[in-house]
């Protein structure tokens, strides 16, 4: 019988064993030395490895701490692997940024906690170069998506406020050990470190983004109501009457920066 660890579903555990796939997201990520690398979720180390290898020194950050040693013994000889046993949700990537370098965080997302963990992340996105993922691609659909599509949300309303989002490609099941049921994707964010649209109050930009797709279905007008006059409706000629989906990026930061001023 085997000892070694066996992908836990508490965790979300799916671990990518197709090594066409490796090459392909590491390629992706071309990791060089003089970069801070963070990983997250390294899990059996199929992209730590050889991501190692070429950065020469990598830092990780991993909650199943059953995992570790033998990640330790896989990467010893491939470079200096510094390695943070500790939840990625509750983690304070600030604390890593300890020079000039922005960091570069990539990693197999857990399918059942990116959608928080990427809201967690987008609040260190002045420390951070880029981020290259690997989500269910449902969740790397609404990162991307438009306005006035069924895929556009919360998420990709304040993932795009932080960041350009890129989808690279798709990752079938057969690629990971256990199969996960859905497919997946690999997404690039690149945070603007000069927002093209900058919220005057940015807590109060959160609030109103998520009261509006709180209740999608309704229109602006009931969905806001305790929270946006009419006579700010008329000052930003928005028409109150537009559901959440309908507005930009733009529209969202023009409306809380309106509702500050009010």
């Amino acid at each position: 019988m085997s000892d070694k660890p066996f992908p836990r579903k508490r965790f979300g555990q799916h671990f990518l064993c197709d090594q066409a796939i490796i090459q392909q997201i590491v390629a992706a990520l071309a990791p060089k030395p003089s970069e801070h690398l963070i990983e997250i979720g390294p899990g059996q180390g199929a992209l730590t490895l050889p991501v190692l290898k070429r950065a020469q020194h990598l830092e990780v950050v991993e909650l199943d701490r059953d995992l570790i040693p033998e990640l330790e013994e896989r990467t010893e000889r491939a470079g200096k692997l510094t390695v943070y046993a500790a939840d990625a949700l509750s983690f304070d990537f600030s604390r890593l940024k300890t020079d000039q370098r922005l960091l570069r965080i990539f990693g197999n997302l857990p399918y059942n906690i990116s959608t928080p963990l990427i809201f967690h992340l987008l609040t260190f996105a002045p420390f951070v170069s880029d981020m290259l993922f690997m989500l269910q691609k449902e969740v790397a659909e609404r990162l991307a998506a438009e306005p006035s599509t069924a895929d556009y949300g919360r998420l990709s309303v304040m993932a795009q406020y932080h960041c350009c989002v890129e989808l690279l490609f798709d990752v079938s099941p057969s690629a990971f050990f256990p199969p996960p049921k859905v497919q997946s994707s690999i997404v690039r964010l690149v945070p603007y470190h000069d927002n093209p649209y900058r919220a005057d109050d940015y807590a109060l930009l959160e609030a109103i983004v998520k009261q509006a797709f709180n209740q999608r279905r309704k229109t602006l007008r009931n969905s806001l109501k305790h929270m946006v006059e009419d006579k700010t409706w008329e000052a930003i000629q928005l028409h109150s009457d537009l559901r959440p989906e309908n507005l930009s990026v733009r529209d969202f930061v023009a409306l809380s920066n309106a509702v500050r001023k009010a």
